[in-house]
């Protein structure tokens, strides 16, 4: 049995540093509800302004425990998000769609880091965050890639990028596919399928109409559902390249065990409404948490030292993205 007192002392360690990044993530939804934005941008760049407090020892240890266990938590909770029938919906076509262009994406991304001259790791955290779920994936995929002493600044670096890049889409997209012609369908399912975060891609969506929201909306959960699949395959990897004895442990780690268990309770509707929505919440606040906790590790020299190489890193793949979708709805029987 653990020791009370060993117990207590643990929570005295980390508290103050679990309540700064909670406050700063109470902040920037603060912000975000009364002003707009994107809330995960928002937490990142207030943790950064308190970068001087990442080597106060009062506050490290519970920085580093948001940064890891809260965020594995909540993303282990995004599996509440998704059910089989939001997947199966549209029908084969867009998910074959949504698979192609996630591991295109993911492809680009590598090969481009390396033409770049940047590391493998940072092509995969970049593309799979591009091809999936923008900052919760980029949050996600770190969780699992091998510790070093960039990993905290390249994920910052990609959340910054995939979160901007997501806005401006938020923007320009809805002109484009009125430019393209686009019905509603079609609408849809490109702003699902090309736009980094889910918040952006419903605002995007409604933007066009309504019947554009909600088929962009399932689109985009479509490549939410990615996330698992995808997040398994790079912990394999990590597992085979690093020789652990334990391939299983290595690719299935609690909180991705949680996020597929979810989705199937979701999928059967066993969850009460309300409980349903707060655990979606809670989801979300954990994630901003953690952005908040990994902006505080952060500064903005160390991100300087990624340079502009990683930023035409992130815009080629989403630029890659896009148009992989609109040669594929040249050809998708979509009204």
């Amino acid at each position: 049995m653990s020791d009370p007192a060993e117990s207590s002392s643990g929570v005295k360690a980390i508290f103050p540093g679990v309540m700064l990044a909670a406050v700063i993530a109470l902040a920037a939804l603060a912000i975000t509800d009364h002003y707009g934005g994107p809330v995960m941008l928002l937490a990142l760049l207030i943790g950064m302004a308190f970068n001087f407090l990442a080597g106060d020892a009062r506050f490290a240890a519970g920085i580093d425990f948001v940064a890891r266990h809260v965020l594995r938590l909540g993303v282990g909770l995004l599996g509440l998000r998704i059910s089989w029938e939001q997947v199966v919906a549209l029908g084969w076509s867009p998910l074959l769609l949504v698979v192609a262009a996630v591991a295109l994406t993911l492809i680009v991304g590598v090969v481009c880091a390396r033409l770049l001259g940047l590391s493998r790791g940072f092509g995969v955290l970049t593309g799979g965050a591009v091809g999936v779920c923008g900052a919760s994936a980029a949050m996600a995929i770190a969780a699992v890639m091998p510790r070093h002493a960039g990993l905290q600044r390249d994920t910052a670096f990609t959340v910054v990028g995939v979160t901007v890049l997501s806005t401006v889409a938020m923007l320009l997209y809805p002109l484009l596919v009125a430019f393209l012609g686009y019905s509603d369908a079609r609408a849809g399912v490109f702003l699902g399928a090309t736009i980094h975060d889910v918040a952006q891609v419903v605002g995007a969506g409604y933007i066009v109409s309504d019947p554009a929201g909600d088929l962009a909306t399932y689109t985009k959960l479509m490549r939410v559902a990615m996330l698992l699949p995808l997040v398994m395959l790079v912990a394999v990897a990590v597992g085979r390249r690093e020789g652990q004895g334990s391939v299983v442990a290595t690719a299935l780690p609690w909180f991705l065990l949680l996020f597929a268990g979810l989705v199937v309770v979701n999928s059967l509707d066993l969850v009460p409404a309300a409980l349903h929505s707060g655990l979606v919440s809670v989801a979300q606040g954990c994630l901003v948490t953690a952005i908040a906790a990994l902006g505080v590790k952060t500064s903005l020299g160390e991100m300087a030292k990624v340079g502009p190489r990683a930023a035409l890193l992130i815009a080629v793949e989403t630029v890659v993205l896009a148009l992989l979708v609109i040669t594929a709805l040249l050809w998708l029987p979509l009204p």
